[in-house]
């Protein structure tokens, strides 16, 4: 074999070998998908991705193209999907999202809601509404998983003042630990502030909340609720 076939034969291996590196968000009651929802839209402005999840006919291709590989999915037809679940006891808050600018951006499947909220009562997040819908979340991952080559791990974004964010979000990251014990898990938290309060037990599904993220996250980033009104 010549040294230019031997050459070409180790590069077409090592191409083969190469994996993606993904990492499936996961958003979690109104302050999670509000949060994601502009997180996503950055996404899409950074890696020049349009609302409708397609490429511009004039974007160059470079030696960076294949970085939005980490967060969005490619279809055969060209179109950019997210890997990400948008999930809430209640359907108001991910209606903003199915009718608004980003509508087309996601895919139906990933966007799911229920019929009643948990009341911010981080008992009903975990143990009665929540626990009907969790097993339908974790099938959504199961696929964006299935469709990933080399999965890193999950960025899961909630608030655990309200009962969705507490009790479901504790739910699920219960569950992963169980379904990908080896993945990294990153939780984005909001805090409740005493300034910035909408019900008056916020502190007791923080603190019921706070026991699974220090069993099951193995990086936190904490987030104050005031500190973020005072940026918007």
């Amino acid at each position: 074999m010549s040294q230019e076939n031997l050459i070409s034969s180790v590069s077409l291996r090592r191409k083969k070998k190469k994996k993606m590196r993904e990492i499936i968000s996961i958003h979690i009651g109104q302050a999670g998908i509000q949060v994601g929802n502009s997180c996503w839209e950055l996404y899409c402005l950074e890696h020049g991705i349009q609302p409708d999840g397609m490429m511009p006919s004039d974007t160059t291709v470079g030696v960076a193209h294949d970085a939005f590989n980490t967060f969005f999915s490619e279809t055969g037809a060209g179109k950019h999907v997210p890997r990400a679940v948008f999930v809430d006891l209640e359907p108001t808050v991910i209606d903003e999202v199915r009718t608004g600018t980003y509508r087309q951006l996601f895919h139906p499947e990933q966007l799911i809601s229920g019929k009643e909220d948990a009341a911010n009562n981080f008992a009903r997040g975990h143990y009665t509404v929540g626990k009907e819908i969790v097993d339908l979340c974790l099938d959504r991952v199961r696929k964006l998983a299935d469709n990933c080559t080399g999965l890193q791990g999950f960025l899961v974004f909630n608030a655990v003042g309200g009962g969705t964010g507490s009790g479901l979000g504790s739910l699920l990251l219960e569950r992963l630990s169980v379904d990908y014990g080896k993945k990294s898990k990153l939780g984005f938290t909001i805090y409740p502030s005493p300034q910035v309060s909408t019900a008056v037990v916020e502190p007791y599904n923080s603190v019921l909340s706070t026991h699974s993220l220090l069993e099951h996250t193995d990086v936190a980033v904490l987030l104050d609720n005031e500190a973020i009104y005072d940026i918007c």
